[in-house]
Parts: C-alpha cells; sequence; structure tokens
C-alpha cells in the first residue's frame, strides 16, 4: 500500500484460502474484477482467527470487508463423508490442515467485527453460497440459520457474484447507505418485513394435493377452482400479529407475470424447518424452482424477529463479459510470500482453462447448479485461445500439455435452450433428465472446433480433458467422441455413472446405464480406429438416497464381472442446500410435490450402513470380507460366498502382511496383524503400467 500510494484499501478480501492469483481461484476473479473498475483491493490470506492482529494488518477499508471461506466450504475442506478430520489441506501451501477454522466465514466475520465495529461485511464465496438460507448441516446433523444470521453480517452475495459485487462496490462509492441497497440480484439480506407495495406469496405450509391446470404455476394445485372464485383466496394471519399492509395471497393463487418482480415467496420459518424435516423439503422444493433468472421471484423466510429476503439469481454473464473476466491480468501463480511452497490445487489447475460456468445436469448431490446456475455461460474461442498461449509463454513449468480445457461439465460449452422465451419460463430442474429436452441445442460443432485449434497451437503437445463428460449429452454427437478418443484422453478417461439401479438413479436425476453402453461402445470404437488402447474409469456414489443394500450388491457384482477394482470409493456427502440432502434429511423427495403422505426415500444412515455401501464398492478389499459376508448371509446371498470365479468374495480370511492368493495360502503362518491391500487405481508413474493395462483389460 505504500509503494502503491494508498492511504486506505477500497476494499479488503478476507479468505480461507492461499492467495493465489489465478482465475480459477474465486478471491482472484472478485479482487481483479473490482481492481479494473478501478477499487483498490487487498487480500487477507488465511488469517490467524485467533486474534484479529492479521484482520487489522491492512487497517480498515472505506467500503466494506469481503469475507469468503475459499474455494470450498471450510466444513467439507476439513472433514470427510464420515466426519473424519481430513490430514491435509490443498488450498495450503505444504498441503497443510488446519489453517482455517471450522465454519471459516461465520469466524472471520466475528474477528472482523470486534477489530472495525462500523465497518460493513459482505459474505460471499460458495461456503455462503450454499448456506444463504436456513440449511440441513450434515456436521452437527441440524438445520442452521442462514450463515448471514449467524456471522451477522450486512449482505450476502450467492454464485459466481461478480455482477452484484461490482454494482455494490459502485454504488456505495457513490454515497448510498447499504442498507437501502436492497435490490441487487443474487444477494440475500435481511428486513424487518415485506415492503407495502409487494405480493406476498404464502407457502409456508404444505401445499394441499389437487389437480393442476395449465398455464399456472408448477406449485399450483387449486388454481382452477380459484380461478373461477379469486375472492375465495384466505390471508394469512399476519406474522406476530403484527400489522400487514401489503397484499397477501396462497401459494396455489395464480399471481399474474407482470407482478412477477414485485412478488416475494413466504417460505416456512428457519424455526419450522428445523423442528419439520418434512417442511424442510418443503422448502428445499420451492428454493430449486425458484432459481431460473428469467422467472423466479425473491423469497422470504423468518428468522426469529428478522426476514430473511433472498433475491432472484443473478442475469447470467454474456460471452463478452465471461472473456474480460477470465482475459484480467493474473499473475496465474501463488503469492511470492509463500516462496516456493507446494500448494496443491495450484498445482493441479496451473496449467488448465474454464471454458464454461455453470450446469444444466441438475444432479441432487451436486452444488454447482445452486452456486452457478443452470445456464451455460461460455467464453468465445479466441478468448480461451489467447489464455492457452499466455500459459504456454509465462507460466513456469508448462511443457507443452494443457491439463484441462472444461468446467464444471467438459462437454456443455455453447449448449443452450433453442428459445430464449422458453428457458426463461422454464421450471425443470434438468435439462437432461429424465431424458434430453427437445428444445435443448445439443450440437458439440463449437466445442470441437475450440479443441482443434487449441491443439494446432505452436508449442502445444496435447490437450487433455479432464473435467467429467456428460455421456448421454457425448452420445448425441458421434464426432465429439471420435475427437475425444483420438485426440484428447491419455489413456483412461473418468466418467461418473454414480450409481446402476434405478432406485438411486432416480433420487440423483441421473442417466440410466444404457446411456454408459452406448458411450462405451462409441469411445471403444474410435479408440481402436486411432490405435489406442484407452479405458473408461467409472466412478460411482456409496450410501445415496435411494440406494438400497441391494442395489449395491448389484453394483458389486457389476464390477467384478467388469474386472474394475475402485482405489478410491466416495460416500454421499449431504452438502448444505442440495436436494439430496433434502431427502437425506427428511426421507421425502423434493423432486415432486412434498405432502406428509408423499414418496417416502430410502436413506443409508447410521455409521453401519455407509461402511456397508462403501464396502461393497470396494469388494476386493480383504478388510471388507467380514462385514460383506455378514450382509451377504444377511440378504439371503450367502451362495455369493466362496472361492470360485462366479463368487464375489472367499469364504477364507487371509491374515499378514500380503494378501495371500488361495485358501491354501491362507492357511500359511503369517504375523498376525491386519491386513492391508494394494492400491490399485491409477499409477503414480503415469498411464504406461502394463499392470495396469491387463487388469483394465480383465
Amino acid at each position: 500500500m505504500h509503494a502503491l500510494g494508498w492511504s486506505q484499501c477500497d476494499i479488503i478480501i478476507v479468505t480461507g484460502d492461499a492467495y493465489v492469483d489465478h482465475p480459477s481461484f474465486g478471491m482472484a476473479i472478485v479482487g481483479r474484477v473490482l481492481e479494473s473498475h478501478g477499487f483498490k483491493v487487498g487480500i487477507i490470506a488465511q488469517p490467524d482467527w485467533r486474534s484479529t492482529a492479521d484482520f487489522a494488518r491492512l487497517g480498515a477499508p472505506r467500503l466494506f470487508f469481503g469475507v469468503t471461506g475459499g474455494n470450498m466450504d471450510s466444513m467439507v475442506n476439513r472433514y470427510t463423508a464420515d466426519r473424519r478430520v481430513r490430514s491435509d489441506d490443498a488450498y495450503t501451501p505444504g498441503g497443510v490442515a488446519g489453517k482455517r477454522p471450522d465454519r471459516c466465514v461465520i469466524v472471520y466475520s466475528q474477528r472482523v467485527r470486534e477489530a472495525f465495529k462500523g465497518v460493513p461485511i459482505v459474505l460471499g464465496g460458495i461456503e455462503a453460497s450454499l448456506r444463504r438460507i436456513a440449511h440441513f448441516d450434515y456436521w452437527s446433523d441440524q438445520v442452521r440459520r442462514s450463515v448471514l444470521v449467524d456471522a451477522k453480517a450486512d449482505l450476502l452475495v450467492y454464485g459466481n457474484a461478480e455482477r452484484q459485487i461490482v454494482a455494490l462496490a459502485e454504488r456505495l462509492d457513490a454515497g448510498e447507505a447499504l442498507a437501502n441497497i436492497t435490490d441487487l440480484r443474487g444477494t440475500a439480506l435481511l428486513r424487518r418485513a415485506v415492503p407495502d407495495d409487494w405480493i406476498e406469496i404464502d407457502s409456508s405450509e404444505l401445499d394441499t394435493p389437487g389437480a393442476l391446470a395449465p398455464p399456472v404455476d408448477p406449485y399450483a394445485d387449486e388454481a382452477a377452482r380459484l380461478a373461477a372464485q379469486p375472492s375465495a383466496a384466505p390471508a394469512r394471519a399476519p406474522a406476530e400479529g403484527s400489522a400487514v399492509a401489503h397484499q397477501v395471497v396462497r401459494f396455489f393463487r395464480k399471481v399474474p407475470n407482470a407482478a412477477r418482480e414485485k412478488s416475494v415467496i413466504r417460505m416456512p420459518s428457519f424455526e419450522r424447518v428445523s423442528e419439520d424435516a418434512v417442511l424442510y423439503a418443503h422448502a428445499s422444493r420451492i428454493l430449486h424452482l425458484e432459481s431460473n433468472p428469467g422467472n423466479a421471484r425473491a423469497l422470504v423466510q423468518r428468522h426469529g424477529h428478522a426476514e430473511l429476503w433472498i433475491n432472484p439469481p443473478p442475469i447470467p454473464l454474456t460471452m463478452g463479459d465471461m472473456d474480460a473476466i477470465y482475459e484480467l491480468p493474473y499473475a496465474r501463480r501463488p503469492h511470492p510470500s509463500y516462496g516456493d511452497a507446494h500448494i496443491p490445487a495450484y498445482h493441479m489447475i496451473r496449467f488448465s482453462v474454464a471454458i464454461q460456468r455453470g450446469c444444466f445436469g441438475g444432479c441432487t448431490f451436486c452444488s454447482i447448479t445452486e452456486h452457478e446456475g443452470r445456464i451455460i455461460q461460455s467464453r468465445s474461442e479466441d478468448s480461451v485461445i489467447r489464455e492457452i498461449e499466455t500459459i504456454r509463454d509465462r507460466v513456469p513449468g508448462f511443457t507443452g500439455v494443457v491439463s484441462d480445457l472444461g468446467g464444471p461439465t467438459a462437454n456443455m460449452y455453447r449448449l443452450h435452450c433453442k428459445s430464449a422465451a422458453v428457458e426463461s419460463a422454464c421450471r425443470r430442474p434438468s435439462c437432461v433428465y429424465p431424458g434430453i429436452c427437445p428444445n435443448l441445442n445439443t450440437d458439440h460443432a463449437p466445442l470441437i472446433n475450440l479443441y482443434r485449434r487449441a491443439r494446432a497451437l505452436k508449442g502445444i503437445k496435447k490437450i487433455l480433458i479432464a473435467s467429467g463428460v456428460r455421456y448421454d449429452l457425448a452420445v448425441e454427437s458421434p464426432e465429439y467422441v471420435k475427437e475425444l478418443a483420438t485426440h484428447h484422453t491419455g489413456g483412461y478417461l473418468k466418467i461418473a455413472p454414480e450409481a446402476l439401479a434405478e432406485g438411486p438413479l432416480s433420487k440423483m436425476m441421473k442417466p440410466g446405464v444404457g446411456a454408459y453402453y452406448k458411450f462405451k461402445e462409441q469411445f471403444e470404437k474410435y479408440s481402436k480406429a486411432a490405435g489406442k488402447e484407452q479405458y473408461l474409469i467409472p466412478y460411482f456414489i456409496a450410501a445415496h438416497p435411494g440406494t438400497r443394500d441391494s442395489d449395491m450388491l448389484e453394483l458389486a457384482l457389476w464390477l467384478k464381472k467388469n474386472g474394475f477394482r475402485a482405489d478410491q470409493v466416495q460416500a454421499f456427502l449431504p452438502s448444505p442446500m442440495a436436494t439430496a440432502t433434502a431427502m437425506y434429511h427428511s426421507g421425502k423427495n423434493p423432486l415432486k410435490r412434498v405432502t406428509r403422505g408423499s414418496e417416502e426415500v430410502v436413506i443409508p444412515k447410521g455409521t453401519r450402513v455407509r461402511r456397508l455401501h462403501k464396502a461393497f464398492l470396494r469388494y476386493h478389499d480383504a478388510e471388507n470380507w467380514p462385514l460383506l459376508r455378514e450382509a451377504l448371509r444377511r440378504m439371503g446371498r450367502a451362495d455369493l460366498i466362496g472361492n470360485g470365479k462366479h463368487h464375489l468374495i472367499p469364504a477364507y480370511q487371509p491374515v499378514g502382511p500380503r494378501a495371500p492368493t488361495s485358501p491354501r495360502a491362507a492357511g500359511r503362518r503369517a504375523p498376525a496383524h491386519s491386513f492391508r491391500t494394494q492400491h490399485t487405481g491409477l499409477p503414480k508413474s503415469g498411464t504406461d503400467s502394463p499392470r495396469m493395462k491387463t487388469r483394465a483389460k480383465r
């Protein structure tokens, strides 16, 4: 600041990550975007939260403190799906764990408030974004208040937030009081009451079952009857006996589109959803159906005496906006203060390029759509090419291999609804489930052209695709699969069927295994034509809502039949605000109308059943065999226990430091300590391991 001649920063960002000036790190993007609009920005990275000293190092900002947990929710970053403490942190120099507190957005805000009592605090980043409303918290096993309330902050910006954070800074800079900035899309704030000139649509109770009458709002159930008797819509009792000057209508009454911008949906209060899991599922359904920027209405949820107000999502960025953001003057490396310290997350993405944002897949276990939205925001070809050239010319250690051209999904680049009118009116949670929407443009030609231009650049040896490929979309374009197999796969391609059985698939909103087989056929065909021996590595989730023990057994048998031995497996982790998390907590399915008697979802809860489901995925690990034997006998499938090829697990239990390969070997004397299998995932030395190729082929 002294070198720049600054007496004060305009905005100071406090983040839980190490500071890496690269467009894959949210705080770097926000800092550079604000800088490009003329603001003086300071960044305090991974401060010591045990005192206020680090928070006061740059003094008080002129406009506000921005507080973020970083690129990951701090609880997800620190704890596994089994609630065990992780031993490392990829966003910290040296990968050292413990450099940020649990729920760091709350803790950081408390320290900022202690250091500078009158300075506004604005929350942002994925931790704030996914906790912007009353949410189920897996780690405490309870519904928590909005993080805005717990952090005692002034405003919360959700999503990637470039639009709203710049607009906020400019309005504050112009002298507008923060308390008066209540209309910014993509923000959450606390209000005393619903304004008088607004229409309040009351959905604080469960909807009554009934037939829908198109084109009424999709939540509606008695709209046809009430359309004939509009005066029959009863008013909601005023909250806490206060007078209500604004209009209140029941949720099933149709509100004209012209009134949408002055309509707010009343959700069940925090107090009620924390006590009633079915109401929580109902609230989750409302939240997700009001997520399209083209038709979403504001939401309001009472927290004690305050009204938590959530404005509609921000308008998606244009291609020009995206280009401008990603071509700001990033240093593309960690801050020099870290010296030569290894920051794992940076080394993973330093040679990768983000080409898009958002995902319209709608997978219920994923938080991408809750944060980035369902509408794809893409960069231009020219912008992506310029970034690759920048990496080639400026990033130390580049050897000519671009590690990824992708985003949340590898192959949604420039895919969009064929009709802007249909897109703005749509309330479907997914464009590809239960099948691909006929209004979706699935043309992969722009992405194919981008790949071809990128690999033709001078000094570029290889362009790999590391982001997940949505294979049900890919099969719509055999030319894309050919391009992928011929030029952009390094021996193994990771894809994610996630499950095989209809029970979990229907709760995940994922396609059936038929799409996987179709993609596999095309991928192998084009790999063979290119003279390459390449394999698909499928990923699966254990213990997802809707999964029975029999579903995991079916999956284990499929894995063995196809010769897959998973090295690491992932159990379902209920992240805040995800639809599958609402299922986990309530046992209800918010993908459909929620009532007391609506569909019950099978929930694999508890340590034992979650361990069992993970054990089925790692059926080959001898440590899991006792648990699996017990389960198979209980399920009446003891016929799968034995020493033949058609058995799932052997009848013997090995002992010693190495796995015996037969019952005879199992009988040999060995030290009596726990047996551990050798990991059989991708070899650390690369993709040329004959052992791995043979295993994958089998």
